[in-house]
């Protein structure tokens, strides 16, 4: 650690990814923006957590593909983002709690009896401080704002999981333009118990892209050039997730018109 006066972070974001878009890019950016600016914490990396094909949603690309395409979107622009394939490679849909628990173990491993003297369990993972004792990561959940308008809805999130993400971890929320997410949470009791774990990242420049409008496109036959990268472009060609035709776009404007879901 640069600073070792602050917590060390880990964000993490989940979805399908099919396909990764700029704005997927965007967030971890303006998440960071709002970690620098909170003085708080020292923000390490950022993962990209693909859901495995058990999540059964209309559309999407084979996970192997997904991680993939999230690999090509940051491998040659960030110095700080990652993709782990762990929940892409389960054999059941794994709950968003149980995803930020593999994060944890992963990162801070299991909690051992002290060893240097200090009386205290020592972490076996995290970040080894210059005095030789290790400090745990922080974890946070990376969401959108309709992520956080669902945690509102009743019988689409079990209180338990939501206890578990909001209580243990806490979540970085990317506000919508023109959205009120601050009176959302005023107006749910569980959302408001956990307000100070909440950290509201707030869009200045409204980017609405998403992975659902760009598959809109992609069965329009209309260019998705400029809101991808154009390695993911090429990554859907080559791998003929969908079929292209030629027309006025050209193959560089990816006039593309299916997608294979094989």
């Amino acid at each position: 650690m640069r600073d070792e006066s602050k917590t060390p972070l880990v964000i993490v974001a989940c979805g399908s990814f099919s396909p990764p878009t700029y704005l997927h890019l965007r967030i971890f950016e303006m998440a960071k923006d709002q970690v620098i600016e909170s003085g708080k914490y020292e923000l390490l990396a950022g993962y990209y957590s693909p859901v495995s094909d058990h999540y059964r949603k209309a559309g999407l690309a084979p996970a192997r593909h997904r991680v993939r395409m999230c690999e090509l979107a940051v491998e040659k622009t960030s110095t700080w983002l990652m993709v782990d394939a762990w929940e892409s490679l389960q054999d059941e849909y794994q709950r968003t709690a149980v995803v930020l628990d593999h994060f944890y173990d992963e990162i801070n491993g299991p909690i051992h009896p002290a060893t240097n003297g200090s009386g205290h369990p020592q972490p076996e993972g995290g970040v080894l401080l210059k005095d030789g004792r290790r400090r745990r990561v922080k974890i946070m959940l990376l969401a959108g704002g309709d992520l956080i308008q669902s945690m509102g809805e009743p019988g689409v999130w079990a209180d338990a999981d939501l206890h578990h993400i909001l209580g243990r971890y806490g979540c970085m929320i990317v506000e919508r333009t023109g959205a009120d997410v601050w009176s959302f949470l005023l107006s749910h009791d569980l959302l408001w118990e956990y307000r100070r774990n909440l950290k509201i990242v707030k869009q200045t420049i409204y980017n609405d892209i998403s992975s659902s409008k760009v598959r809109l496109f992609v069965r329009r036959g209309q260019s998705i050039k400029y809101l991808l990268p154009n390695s993911v472009i090429k990554y859907i060609e080559t791998h003929q997730l969908v079929s292209v035709s030629e027309s006025r776009h050209g193959m560089e404007g990816a006039a593309l018109t299916t997608w294979r879901t094989k």
